[in-house]
């Protein structure tokens, strides 16, 4: 079962860096019914690498990355709303990506596909709500991590296609920390031997050529960077491994949390496709609201228009600090919205919103249930 649906993109579809796609498409998932007035749509753009598989459905009942937060009576309750996720364009959970076919060679596009920018993103899903599901303005955008980028985006690039915003733990620009992780990742999906340029093999078997290594190391780097020093201390301490857990080699793993990272780079490594990883990375450090206001963050804010918003950061986020959620919270405010903002000391960082779900759903549901809109169907 499959509840995936897709969107083809206007052809050529024009990215902003240059160059355009061609036949082109998006993934995206629904939960609950739009109603008769078209004006309970609520979008859900993604961080850097899940799917638009949110949460269950009768169409695919597994698990969803959010499963938590959506569904009936939950935070994002499908009673009441019309809830679309879309894949980011560029991602390989089933939009046009990197490892895509173009169609002007039958070969995938690899580092043939366009520079790919945050905008490009939102202007795909804006594509997918507007002429795929008909719905002119939308009753909320939600975006998290690298989504709340592409949110804003969204809003800069269509005025007056939202009606409330909610944004997740993410930031108006990349600051220098976080570029330097993703650069480190970025790096060392490139200096493994496998990823041959680009070109490693898309269906190799273990042992082929495949940036494994770097895969590996990249989701490494950006796990340590999800949570925080105060949760890796409560949960692994300085614990070691049982000697019989431990590799027969020098300077092998010797400590729990080493094995825990492996663990996590194990799942994620043939899971996600290389050059989108790259691909997404970039347009995460090239994203600026200051573009959009003159080289101020402050300008570029004031120039979104809508009438609601939340805005939810955490004490402990190293990567989206809580500084930055407060400038969103302030540009939004001085360009006119009603704007709620909280500051949650979730020990998680920036994963908190995937793991503390209670906090996170009592913030959400609020915001939304002070909202005016369609009660369902009708």
């Amino acid at each position: 079962m499959d509840a995936r649906r897709y969107h083809a993109l206007p052809s050529p579809f024009p990215m902003k860096r240059g160059g355009a796609l061609h036949g082109a498409r998006v993934a995206y998932e629904t939960w609950g019914a739009l109603n008769a007035a078209r004006d309970n749509a609520l979008l859900i753009l993604t961080g850097l690498s899940p799917s638009a598989h949110a949460a269950s459905s009768p169409d695919d009942p597994s698990p969803g990355w959010w499963e938590g937060m959506i569904g009936p009576g939950k935070a994002i309750d499908t009673n009441r709303w019309f809830v679309v996720c879309v894949n980011s364009l560029g991602s390989d959970k089933g939009s046009t990506c990197p490892a895509s076919v173009d169609p002007a060679t039958g070969r995938p596009y690899r580092l043939r596909f366009p520079e790919l920018s945050l905008e490009d993103v939102a202007d795909a899903a804006h594509a997918v709500v507007r002429d795929g599901l008909g719905v002119e303005r939308l009753a909320c955008l939600v975006g998290c991590s690298m989504g709340g980028m592409s949110a804003l985006a969204y809003m800069l690039r269509h005025p007056g296609s939202v009606r409330a915003h909610v944004s997740v733990d993410t930031a108006p620009q990349a600051q220098p920390f976080a570029i330097a992780i993703r650069s480190l990742q970025r790096e060392a999906i490139r200096l493994d031997p496998g990823w041959a340029g680009g070109d490693y093999d898309l269906h190799a078997a273990e042992g082929g050529t495949y940036p494994d290594a770097g895969m590996s190391i990249a989701r490494k780097l950006g796990v340590i960077t999800y949570r925080s020093a105060m949760e890796w201390n409560g949960r692994f301490a300085r614990i070691r491994l049982d000697p019989e857990q431990r590799e027969e080699q020098p300077f092998g793993f010797e400590f729990q949390v080493e094995s825990y990272l492996q663990g996590h780079a194990q799942r994620f490594v043939r899971t996600f496709d290389p050059n989108s990883y790259l691909y997404l990375s970039r347009a995460s450090d090239w994203f600026d609201v200051a573009e959009y206001g003159g080289g101020s963050v402050l300008e570029g804010l004031k120039r979104i228009r809508v009438e609601r918003a939340l805005v939810i950061g955490v004490s402990t986020d190293i990567l989206f600090p809580l500084e930055q959620q407060e400038q969103i919270a302030e540009g939004l405010r001085a360009a006119g919205a009603e704007v709620e903002f909280v500051a949650l000391d979730s020990p998680q960082g920036h994963d908190a919103f995937l793991v503390d779900i209670p906090n996170y759903s009592r913030a959400i549901g609020g915001f939304l249930n002070r909202l005016h809109a369609g009660s369902g169907p009708r």
